[in-house]
């Protein structure tokens, strides 16, 4: 389809944002709200932008998007975040540190760490972290898909389950308005719970495109997670999900993205799993 200047420059916005509100794209444009109905409703037709109530994301649901073109979508929140969930966790730790752009970004805020012993099944993250002063790196091993380079199959999950980490850092595909953890591979869903399972605290990472996404595959719910990172306060729909104070949630601060020097101490805190 031929898209007019308008139409082009909010189809680019939604790619470098990852989601945007119908007030806030009128208000960007200079239109009104019932002109950027018309244009979403339009590229929605040929599945370029899938609606939401008050809003619109990239579409989703049986796939995700190929990794490099979730490498430039809200980037700078995927580093905030990154490095506020890098502080909490200190010197001396062994992490498990699963695939995803997220999940990437916290293991490069790691490098000022020392110490280390990060397990992943992810040759991204590997690659980051090989490069570390003092850190040691294990590759869980199985089939490695092209796409991402993730490593997904029982054989992950076997070395997996032969640890026990002080924390696991995970990003999502989506979380669901009802809390509902979800993701697009029945098979990285599989080898995400084992790290669950293995974790004395799960770190979850997700910026906000990642709320009320739609995602084929259930992995768990947010009440699994001990801490939840962000980038954006979450929907008044979730308050309830949090009153009992889990999984904290941390928003991050765009103003203090340089990673400073990690806690000293190697005690776990929360509790055992």
């Amino acid at each position: 389809m031929k898209l007019n200047n308008r139409q082009q420059e909010l189809l680019n916005h939604i790619r470098r944002e990852g989601s945007g509100t119908i007030e806030a794209l009128a208000a960007m444009f200079e239109v009104t709200p019932q002109t950027i109905r018309r244009d979403v409703l339009l590229m929605e037709e040929h599945q370029l932008l899938s609606r939401y109530h008050g809003g619109v994301r990239l579409p989703g649901g049986l796939e995700n998007l190929a990794h490099s073109t979730r490498q430039t979508l809200l980037s700078a929140e995927k580093q905030a975040i990154a490095a506020q969930a890098a502080q909490h966790i200190p010197n001396r730790s062994t992490i498990f540190i699963n695939m995803g752009t997220t999940a990437e970004a916290v293991a490069s805020a790691l490098r000022q760490h020392r110490g280390l012993r990060v397990i992943t099944n992810s040759l991204h993250v590997a690659a980051v972290v090989c490069d570390f002063p003092q850190a040691e790196v294990i590759i869980a091993g199985g089939v490695v898909r092209p796409r991402d380079r993730g490593i997904t199959g029982e054989a992950a999950i076997d070395l997996i389950q032969k640890f026990k980490v002080d924390f696991a850092v995970i990003g999502i595909s989506s979380i669901d308005l009802d809390g509902t953890l979800r993701d697009y591979d029945h098979r990285e869903i599989r080898v995400t719970q084992a790290v669950m399972a293995q974790s004395h605290q799960v770190l979850l990472v997700a910026d906000r495109s990642k709320i009320g996404r739609p995602a084929l595959v259930r992995l768990g719910h947010i009440s699994e997670i001990d801490a939840l990172f962000t980038d954006a306060p979450l929907p008044a729909a979730m308050n309830g999900l949090f009153a009992a104070g889990k999984p904290a949630v941390h928003i991050a601060n765009f103003a203090a993205t340089t990673p400073t020097t990690p806690p000293v101490s190697t005690r776990r805190a929360g509790k055992e799993r």
